[in-house]
């Protein structure tokens, strides 16, 4: 199983926090379950955070916390590769979240943007817009979770197609 994930934050910074989230389960043939959310981050959305996502902190204000949707992430990737495009970012917010309730979060990482440089390598640029612009992957509401990571779901399964040196863990929790 691999849990394909994708996240907005505040920033980049360490007080940074989520302001959505999407987490895709897919069996290696198929997306097999799902969910999305906007989160309250319980912090300021600053201005050019809100222009590249379109997330403001209206949008937020009646969202749920971190803590409210925990239980879903936690079920989606348990036994459950954790990919992500540049995923120690998103691994990053989402163990420090899990952290923040005294919960001790650990998946082990494919990073789409590693896995493309093997898989295809000499590509211009391995950013998920010019990386799926290359490979023909549509990208829908770019800079949001679901839309970002439903691109990386296609990006992930042409990377399966294509994994010729089996860079890919299969079967791992079976």
């Amino acid at each position: 199983m691999y849990a394909i994930v994708d996240i907005e934050t505040t920033g980049g910074d360490g007080a940074a926090r989520i302001t959505e989230i999407a987490v895709f389960r897919h069996d290696g043939q198929r997306i097999v379950d799902f969910f999305h959310s906007l989160i309250n981050p319980g912090i300021y959305i600053p201005p050019f955070i809100t222009r590249l996502t379109g997330i403001d902190n209206a949008m937020v204000a009646d969202s749920p916390t971190f803590c409210d949707v925990q239980d879903a992430v936690r079920a989606l990737t348990k036994d459950a590769w954790f990919v992500a495009h540049n995923a120690r970012f998103d691994y990053g917010f989402i163990k420090r979240e899990f952290g923040a309730i005294d919960e001790y979060f650990q998946r082990d990482l494919l990073c789409t943007v590693q896995l493309s440089r093997k898989i295809f390598p000499g590509l211009r640029s391995y950013s998920l817009g010019n990386l799926c612009e290359s490979l023909e992957i549509c990208i829908e509401n770019r800079h949001r979770a679901h839309g970002d990571a439903e691109a990386t779901v296609r990006l992930f399964e042409k990377l399966l197609m294509h994994d010729q040196q089996k860079l890919i863990p299969i079967n791992f929790f079976e």
